[in-house]
């Protein structure tokens, strides 16, 4: 009997390439099959397979593997110290009284999305700008309120990213570079502003954390001769389970434990101690932000390098989800549609109760962490969905589209292996690999707050423009 005879006589072994549904068809008649996820470079978009081949010329390679080089040293190098806190109006370069600043690529008041209009009024509010939500909305229509990106102002805001001129904020100071980043506190549960809540109690809360924890945190931190060094406290969370974006439970210990012979020698009173022990308790979030401002304080070190292909920022404002790239000067946004996220619901909501993907704290992807660093922290499939052996794949995967390992901060299950650094544009155009996130979900609508968790990735279009900017850009 030929070979070929044999074969159809024979189970089918498959291996299916580029369309995963293929392979479910195949697997249902009975095959063996093999799935291997691959697409044309550039999705086989005529303009974008020439601006990869023009930056295959070997005089350009040269030129942006050597910036890259140089982007990646620095974020790999850059050693964040948390140095202080204290209110935006008095650190946060171009904050006013009147200044509202959001999370994501920049965006007005009428493409805002719920979450971001119910952070944005409940934040007047809190300010004294309005008497209630309704007035707020009509001042933040009239142009009276200034709306600008956290990151064009040295910042990060988790979720809808508010942050307002009273507002207490970290700042980190990069002890290689030189450069400061700024971001606000935690309020720890899941009816917050930064998810879009603006009652009441949500107020309320954030007056207390103006008048009493930001400046026991202020007081605490001035006593604080050397600050906290953020970069070795973070590898030390992921070694004990965290990934530091959405797991925050060793994080928050630590960073605590770090805190608590400042905070107790504050003039505040017990009670007033007290209860600030028991909100930083009351949720494992509260080193979350401290990580999104680390994050962005070693990228910043690494943006506006020439010829460098290099993401420094990936943010969402829950309308579009941009990007920034080291190569591209200044605030170059590149974006495309903000995603739906996919994830366990609390219980009593849907998927279609969801908000689009928001928050500038896709940073600890963007430097290596959260997503990037699941395998770190199987433990958080428990509330974004998948399973521990998905985690580590995602984890792996991402060294496909970044440019080294930080040797810094490493990941134990994986022998020590370093996190995937310096995401690279041309790689995510080239392979069709796209970064992974994950993140918490908001209610699509104003003044509820965070139903669910789960993993988004951003929409090519933004990687495609970056792509095809850098190819003009690049001589």
């Amino acid at each position: 009997m030929s070979k070929i005879n044999e074969l159809f006589k024979g189970k089918p072994h498959v291996i299916n390439v580029g369309i995963e549904s293929f392979k479910d068809d195949l697997a249902s008649q009975g095959a063996e099959v093999i799935h291997l996820e691959w697409t044309p470079p550039g999705r086989g978009n005529p303009d974008l397979i020439a601006a990869l081949d023009k930056l295959e010329d070997p005089a350009l390679i040269e030129k942006i593997e050597e910036a890259n080089k140089l982007a990646v040293e620095r974020i790999i190098n850059s050693q964040p110290v948390l140095i202080g806190y204290d209110q935006a109006i008095n650190c946060v370069p171009g904050m006013t009284k009147t200044t509202i600043l959001h999370a994501g690529p920049p965006i007005t008041w009428d493409k805002m999305n719920g979450p971001m209009k119910g952070a944005v009024t409940g934040a007047i509010v809190f300010e004294g700008l309005a008497k209630d939500i309704e007035e707020a909305a009509a001042l933040a229509a009239s142009g009276a309120i200034t709306f600008s990106p956290c990151h064009e102002h040295n910042c990060v805001g988790s979720m809808a990213g508010v942050t307002s001129a009273s507002m207490f904020m970290h700042i980190v100071e990069n002890k290689t570079y030189g450069n400061i980043a700024y971001t606000n506190l935690s309020e720890q549960l899941s009816k917050i502003l930064r998810m879009g809540a603006n009652d009441q109690s949500v107020i309320d809360r954030l007056i207390w954390m103006r008048d009493v924890f930001g400046p026991m945190l202020r007081d605490a931190m001035k006593l604080n001769p050397n600050g906290i060094d953020l970069r070795l406290m973070l590898a030390q969370a992921l070694h004990m389970g965290d990934e530091c974006h959405n797991r925050n439970v060793a994080g928050t210990t630590l960073l605590v434990q770090a805190l608590t012979p400042y905070l107790i020698q504050t003039d505040f009173t017990t009670e007033q101690k007290k209860d600030v022990f028991d909100f930083i308790a009351s949720s494992d979030y509260f080193s979350g932000p401290t990580w999104m401002a680390m994050a962005k304080c070693a990228l910043d070190a690494a943006h506006g390098i020439e010829n460098s292909t290099i993401v420094t920022t990936m943010a969402r404002n829950g309308v579009e989800f941009g990007i920034r790239v080291s190569g591209m000067p200044g605030n170059t946004w590149f974006t495309g549609p903000a995603q739906q996220v996919i994830g366990p619901m609390f219980a009593g909501y849907k998927p279609e109760d969801s908000g689009l993907d928001i928050g500038d704290s896709a940073i600890t992807e963007t430097y290596g962490i959260g997503g990037f660093a699941m395998a770190a922290a199987p433990a958080i499939v428990a509330l974004v969905g998948g399973t521990v052996e998905e985690a580590i794949g995602f984890t792996t995967k991402m060294k496909e589209i970044t440019t080294d390992e930080n040797p810094n901060v490493t990941i134990p299950l994986l022998d020590f292996m370093g996190v995937a650094t310096g995401i690279d544009v041309r790689k995510v155009i080239s392979t069709g690999i796209l970064p992974i996130i994950n993140t918490a979900i908001a209610h699509k609508d104003p003044g509820i707050g965070m139903i669910g968790a789960g993993i988004v990735n951003p929409p090519v279009e933004a990687f495609e423009k970056a792509m095809l900017a850098l190819s003009e850009n690049i001589h």
